[in-house]
């Protein structure tokens, strides 16, 4: 039995539930449901954006853990201040868009504290090689997402945001030296929605994801707690 209990935690602490809503109303029912099961929560720029620095306050106020999920992506000096005030507000981990370059990405990781994880974002897994194309990339997503990723890495971030499909790409060239965290990740039981990108939550593990992002399976889920439970049994599994 403590090998099961051990498994099924280490499970949930590789989740991380994306509540992508539109109110702090909607988001702390859904925390409020889901923290006997889930530790981390990620905010995203809907939900930030329509309340603001309170709602990461009122979710760490519950014990919830908080993945400010905000891809800055400006001036050096504007994303140093940037972080600072997400490190005020006490986020376990924050995005930057690597895209940024390499003076974005110093200025961000020296203004971070060293209790906040700063994780850089790739490739979108919405996109795909014409995307690349219309913004005047002429390569492969994979050669992209790893040319970002040593940016990242040379800068000094924590860890990487990226599509579970370059996963190994990125576990093989960085070993276990930075963490990666993995959006578009999709139950088989679920539709992919606008991602182009995605894997079931067990095979981004034996990819080598240390957390998978996961929204609208769990979150638009009439009883996201038993969609939740359905997740942890399969990885069980």
């Amino acid at each position: 039995m403590r090998g099961i209990s051990t498994s099924l935690d280490m499970a949930k602490n590789k989740i991380i539930v994306a509540i992508d809503v539109a109110t702090k109303k909607e988001a702390l029912d859904l925390v409020e449901q889901l923290r006997g099961d889930i530790s981390c929560f990620k905010v995203g720029l809907q939900l930030y954006t329509a309340e603001g620095p309170e709602i990461v306050r009122a979710i760490r106020a519950t014990g919830a853990n908080v993945f400010l999920d905000l891809k800055l992506h400006d001036i050096p000096n504007t994303v140093a201040k940037a972080v600072e005030s997400a490190a005020k507000l006490g986020a376990q981990m924050l995005t930057i868009h690597l895209c940024g370059g390499s003076e974005m990405i110093r200025a961000a990781v020296s203004a971070k504290p060293r209790e906040l994880s700063l994780l850089g974002v790739t490739v979108l897994t919405s996109a795909d090689e014409q995307t690349l194309r219309q913004v005047g990339i002429p390569d492969k997503i994979e050669n992209h997402a790893l040319r970002l990723a040593k940016l990242g890495v040379e800068g000094g971030i924590d860890g990487l945001v990226a599509s579970p499909h370059e996963l190994k790409m990125l576990r093989q060239q960085f070993g276990t030296k930075i963490k990666l965290a993995v959006p578009g990740i999709r139950p088989s039981w679920s539709e992919a929605g606008d991602q182009k990108r995605v894997m079931t939550p067990h095979e981004a593990l034996d990819a080598g994801a240390d957390y998978l992002v996961i929204g609208r399976p769990i979150i638009a889920d009439p009883r996201p707690s038993e969609a939740v439970n359905k997740i942890l049994s399969g990885l069980e599994g």
